[in-house]
């Protein structure tokens, strides 16, 4: 069956029964996307960036470029207004 002729059908049918069908279909990709894409936990969150951290730590020790705008955190910051 084409998009098309999915249009069509669709046409046939009466409002309460066009709105029963989108509520079944929204129904069924939530649970397919439930199935093939869990939220992460927060510890699992947790544990990812830290194994990035890890991971970019050789590069910020030793490339200027990365911590360059560090010098200015001894800065006083104020809002403007």
């Amino acid at each position: 069956m084409t998009y098309t002729d999915i249009l069509e059908a669709l046409k046939k049918l009466t409002l309460a029964e066009r709105l029963a069908l989108m509520e079944a279909t929204l129904r069924l990709m939530r649970d397919e996307l439930q199935q093939h894409e869990p939220p992460p936990a927060e510890q699992d969150k947790a544990q990812q960036l830290a194994a990035a951290a890890t991971t970019l730590l050789p590069d910020y020790t030793s490339d200027s470029e990365l911590t360059s705008f560090t010098a200015l955190d001894s800065e006083d910051f104020y809002e403007a207004r």
